[in-house]
């Protein structure tokens, strides 16, 4: 059996970085110098500057691009210094398609920093293709996805998206971040750059910032290593070693927090104080097919909305379990406020009308046993329930 038959999973831990061939210790060495001693004038060695490149971040990025199916990763500072650096690719003059509830960073990014820049965007709901379609311009250069999308858990899809995006030349990126290459190979199907923050699943311990960009295409590998150079936002190698280190049990971990989340999605989806549950391993998610076609499962993230308001703040003050916090794809489970954590850089109006309501959280389920996850719910809920019932 050679390396190419193996599975993915086996693969999370048998690659050419298995060992250093050195020393044969059984992790990545961490190469803290900044700059590299250079044989001769005329003779240059492989590394000359961390900026350009490093051996522990190389073995990062070689990880990454072996896991995603493409030729070349690169690792960036945090999930978007991976993202402002591919939009780099864009020009002045340029019009990027967005799907419409996009992380708040990259809403952000692209209304607050593009536009300055001359490049136009425009928002659209990508699981309407004629809405798409209907969006392109003469200038359109790119065709951005986030699947499923932050917080609604949206679904597109990407296939033919990609087939829009050929008919015009234009690129598209994915936001992989939610799925991993475990679950879902955008590349497979076509993207031309695969993007993570790595800070979620795939680093795993809620104890790194960092951002990873994927291609295909050498010539796009190419262009894409030029902009982070020039711009600078690399990986730390103490911080590329806690990713390689989360990736290990990315496998193990995925599997566990995906079970956990199917059977909290359904305790949610029957109680009578939620109003709508959005996961797309729910047979009624609108996109169900189109994401168990294209992806091996719903991952670990969900959304719900409750009743009221009320119910919403004594809820979150009555729950114990999950971490009360920003981020998501941590072995804990974290839950999120979109209104004011990840989406706090979209404007109220731009939120509502995405159907991010002040009633909505996200939940990260991750590896506590299940059981003690649903009880801790109901029993909020009922704490809650019967707080308003007395004030009423």
């Amino acid at each position: 059996m050679t390396k190419h038959d193996y599975s993915f999973e086996t693969q999370l831990l048998h690659n050419k970085h298995k060992f250093d061939p050195s020393t044969g210790a059984v992790s990545v060495p961490v190469q803290y110098a900044s700059t590299f001693h250079q044989p001769s004038v005329d003779t240059f060695g492989k590394f000359d500057y961390s900026r350009s490149l490093n051996p522990t971040r190389e073995a990062l990025e070689d990880i990454i691009a072996e896991m995603e199916g493409g030729t070349r990763g690169l690792a960036f500072s945090s999930g978007m210094a991976a993202i402002s650096t591919a939009f780099l690719l864009l020009s002045q003059g340029d019009h990027v398609v967005v799907t419409e509830d996009v992380y708040g960073g990259t809403f952000r990014m692209v209304t607050q920093v593009l536009s300055r820049f001359g490049i136009e965007h425009t928002f659209v709901d990508m699981t309407n293709l004629e809405e798409v379609r209907a969006a392109i311009q003469p200038n359109t250069k790119l065709l951005y996805m986030e699947t499923p999308s932050n917080p609604l858990m949206k679904v597109t899809d990407i296939e033919a998206v990609v087939a829009i995006a050929k008919e015009i030349g234009a690129l598209t990126f994915v936001d992989n971040t939610f799925m991993t290459p475990y679950l879902q190979r955008p590349l497979d199907l076509g993207v031309d750059v695969v993007l993570h923050s790595a800070t979620k699943f795939l680093g795993g311990h809620s104890d790194t910032l960092s951002g990873l960009a994927v291609v295909k295409d050498e010539e796009l590998g190419n262009r894409l290593y030029t902009l982070q150079n020039s711009f600078g936002a690399v990986l730390g190698v103490q911080d590329a070693w806690l990713v390689m280190r989360g990736i290990k049990t990315l496998s193990v971990r995925m599997n566990q927090s995906q079970e956990n989340a199917k059977q909290i999605a359904a305790f949610l989806k029957d109680h009578p104080l939620v109003q709508k549950v959005h996961f797309p391993g729910l047979e009624d998610h609108p996109q169900y097919e189109i994401h168990s076609r294209q992806a091996k499962g719903p991952g670990a993230v969900l959304s719900f909305e409750l009743e009221n308001e009320e119910l919403f703040k004594a809820f979150v003050e009555n729950v114990k379990l999950p971490v009360f916090a920003v981020s998501l794809g941590g072995v804990e489970s974290i839950l999120s406020y979109p209104a004011k954590m990840s989406h706090a850089a979209m404007p109220e109006g731009e939120r509502q009308k995405r159907g991010i309501s002040n009633t909505l959280l996200r939940l990260s389920v991750g590896l506590e046993s299940v059981e003690d996850i649903i009880h801790d719910f109901s029993a909020a809920l009922e704490v809650a329930s019967n707080t308003l019932l007395k004030k009423g």
